[in-house]
């Protein structure tokens, strides 16, 4: 009897705690489009944005030219009288620069208010030490970054550790019709982008707690560009 009275204890037991994970679960199934939002709404940052030496647009905009945009707004609203034109080469004489410029030239910045840059860069983090470098030459003391709104909150955290503590660093958060933070769960773009953004968040922290040195096949997956999981950001 004692024996049977064990078992009957245990399988209550058990079934108590079916019933709280299939609770959890439900629960968790009502409110994950607002928890989800919750999040996505949490990563992008806009930093309060006063004037500054110059707006800096990063490399890889996306097919609608959202990053433009936003620093052509930037750039009307009187923000900073100059505009930075960041990105890769594709060709020993041409690159994304080019077509940066075209853009705002297309939403009203003068051409002789775009400053472009040219880089060889697979990452953000190459990226900002190249800039950082051509912003240190010209004794600039603060500057804006406008990127993607999915990207701000790690571009904030590589821009604000490698540029030099004398440089003020800002983020503008570019709109991005790929990611729809209200959204973004319903899409695989949206999705992809943004698990990608969390993992590179992590790599960032890690090489800036244990170096700079990051493995090739690391670069490759988090690093990769925008359009796909493999190219820069």
């Amino acid at each position: 009897m004692k024996h049977f009275g064990q078992e009957s204890g245990g399988i209550v037991m058990k079934l108590i705690v079916a019933l709280g994970v299939v609770t959890f679960l439900f629960f968790f199934y009502l409110v994950r489009h607002p928890m989800f939002r919750f999040i996505a709404e949490s990563w992008i940052v806009e930093d309060p944005l006063n004037k500054a030496d110059a707006l800096i647009v990063l490399s890889d905009d996306n097919f609608y030219a959202d990053r433009a945009t936003r620093a052509a707004e930037l750039f009307r609203e009187g923000k900073a009288s100059l505009v930075v034109a960041s990105g890769r080469r594709l060709r020993p004489s041409a690159g994304i620069t080019e077509l940066m410029e075209h853009d705002l030239i297309e939403r009203g910045v003068p051409k002789d208010k775009i400053l472009r840059v040219p880089q060889e860069g697979d990452s953000t983090l190459e990226e900002a030490e190249t800039l950082a470098k051509f912003v240190q030459a010209r004794k600039w003391h603060s500057a804006i970054v406008v990127t993607s709104n999915y990207h701000t909150r790690r571009a904030r955290y590589i821009f604000r550790h490698v540029f030099p503590r004398g440089i003020d660093v800002r983020v503008a958060s570019a709109r991005d019709g790929d990611f729809d933070p209200e959204a973004w769960w319903e899409k695989r773009k949206s999705s992809k982008l943004f698990m990608r953004e969390i993992l590179g968040m992590m790599v960032a922290v890690w090489e800036r707690r244990h170096g700079t040195e990051t493995s090739s096949a690391s670069q490759g997956i988090v690093e990769g560009g925008k359009r796909s999981p493999l190219s820069m950001v």
